[in-house]
């Protein structure tokens, strides 16, 4: 442990003393504080049975059972998580701000509660990082930007409000591209997170620290936020699970807007099942509402429409991707899912009507603090939103109608399927190097269910050179919980979320 990490535990365990109305000589202070620190670090290792390494890659389930039944304790899991951050995320800079004092107090809380039968749900005393575009009270909500540096939320978003409810313990910040539009940008607020599989290669973004924090280790759980697939793509480039959920169903209140009818806030998480129980938190879903309600159901004579028109016969696509997709399908159909070669609208024009409207939309939020103060905004990120003043009104109408056409196409699809089926990105990871001097655009397929609203889960099927690929899995309004189902059962047959790349 470092200097700076003994010296702030000895002032919260001073707080401890001070909370627990002992007057204590300072040098007795120093003397009770190795006893007790070595009690704690004794009783933490037991009761992990291991290593960091294997507490830290226990599920958030069998997390939560043995933080109810004694063999760990809340507090032991965020120390051991805070010790991780400081090892691994030099290397993988997933982290803008690291919220220590908040999080061991809100851990020693979670434990107090526990003890005392005071159970919040499956995210008690559970680490979970949050996107910086989404209000922390007391942390900087910077989206990266240079004008915010110094942005202070004063208030938790409803997001986070929901996550405390429940027992969650907020760890700190994580990356993202500068409000959400475009990178890797090394001349932002904060260098680029890095991709754990291979440093030199793209995230994905905007919730790239989101995802590094899940694949490095380093969480569980997080929350991101999606305009475009700003959850989804990270969750493909890094293998891991990404989760848009419904429009609206989970508030947007206190998260930093970018195109206000295509933002979504949803988790990404090690894990389908760790995914759902993290929407059901932060949505609100429980019983009959609850994304994990149909968790561990067999997908025998499921219907799964497979929209393989969106990326099989393109030019750009990997002839790997295509290999993983179809694979991936071919289990859900040896499981019993009945599958069935649908047709998804033409991609290209739904993504030209897609890319006007969230300009446009964009423009519009930020047009007067890119009059008044382009200095807040990095280059990159100002020309990005800028663009959307070119586009007329009757432009955004005709867009908007290609928009309803097409959510009216995906709903008719969806009354003969229980789910959609599609690829994810048409290749694996970009090198980081192809961005320095420009953004480059990432052949992605995933912004028209940002307009249609439809939930989505995206999760690994199979890696292409030590790079993740990645499916989307695409649900009816409201319908996380059939999502979920057939994401779990992929899973479950499967060994992707297993993988773990490389230690930094």
């Amino acid at each position: 442990m470092s200097s700076n990490d003994t010296s702030e535990r000895l002032a919260y365990f001073q707080d401890r003393v001070v909370a627990a109305g002992l007057k204590l000589y300072e040098s007795e202070v120093e003397g009770l504080f190795g006893l007790a620190a070595w009690m704690s670090d004794g009783l933490t290792e037991m009761a992990g049975a291991g290593s960091d390494e294997d507490i830290l890659d226990l599920d958030i389930a069998e997390l939560g059972r043995r933080l109810r039944d004694g063999r760990l304790s809340s507090l032991g899991l965020v120390e051991r998580t805070l010790r991780r951050i400081a090892e691994c995320d030099p290397a993988y800079l997933a982290f803008y701000a690291v919220a220590t004092d908040q999080a061991l107090a809100n851990a020693t809380k979670a434990d107090a509660e526990l003890g005392a039968g005071h159970d919040r749900g499956p995210l008690h005393g559970i680490p979970v990082g949050i996107k910086d575009m989404i209000d922390v009270a007391g942390l900087a909500t910077t989206a990266n930007a240079p004008g915010r540096r110094d942005a202070l939320a004063v208030e938790d978003a409803e997001v986070v409000k929901r996550l405390r409810e429940g027992g969650a313990v907020i760890i700190g910040k994580l990356a993202t591209y500068e409000w959400g539009t475009v990178g890797p940008d090394k001349r932002g607020l904060f260098p680029p997170a890095r991709n754990p599989w291979s440093l030199e290669h793209i995230t994905g973004g905007s919730s790239s620290g989101c995802a590094v924090a899940v694949a490095g280790g380093l969480l569980r759980t997080s929350i991101g936020s999606d305009t475009g697939g700003s959850v989804r793509g990270p969750a493909f480039y890094c293998g891991v699970v990404g989760f848009k959920p419904t429009t609206g169903s989970v508030s947007k209140h206190g998260a930093l807007t970018m195109s206000p009818s295509m933002d979504h806030i949803g988790p990404m998480s090690r894990t389908v099942a760790e995914a759902a129980v993290t929407f059901d938190v932060i949505a609100g879903r429980s019983g009959e509402e609850a994304a994990t309600r149909l968790l561990g159901r067999p997908v025998a004579g499921l219907k799964i429409g497979y929209a393989r028109n969106w990326f099989a016969c393109d030019h750009q696509v990997m002839p790997a991707v295509v290999v993983a997709v179809d694979a991936a399908v071919s289990l859900l159909s040896q499981l019993g899912a009945e599958v069935t070669e649908i047709e998804l609208p033409d991609y290209p024009s739904l993504e030209v009507a897609a890319a006007a409207i969230l300009h446009k939309e964009s423009f519009d939020f930020h047009a007067d603090a890119l009059r008044n103060h382009p200095e807040a905004y990095g280059r990159r990120a100002f020309l990005s939103l800028a663009a959307g003043f070119a586009v007329t009104d009757a432009e955004l109408a005709t867009a908007r109608q290609i928009g309803s056409d097409f959510t009216r196409a995906v709903n008719r699809l969806l009354t003969g399927s229980d789910v959609i089926v599609t690829v994810g990105a048409l290749t694996t990871a970009l090198e980081v190097a192809r961005f320095e001097k420009e953004a480059v655009w990432t052949p992605m397929r995933t912004i028209g269910f940002n307009i249609s609203g439809h939930p989505v889960l995206a999760m690994p099927v199979g890696f292409h050179e030590g790079l993740p690929i990645g499916m989307q899995i695409v649900g009816r309004h409201d319908d996380e919980a059939r999502v979920v189902q057939v994401g779990h059962a992929f899973e479950q047959a499967s060994d992707f979320s297993l993988q773990r790349p490389p230690k930094p």
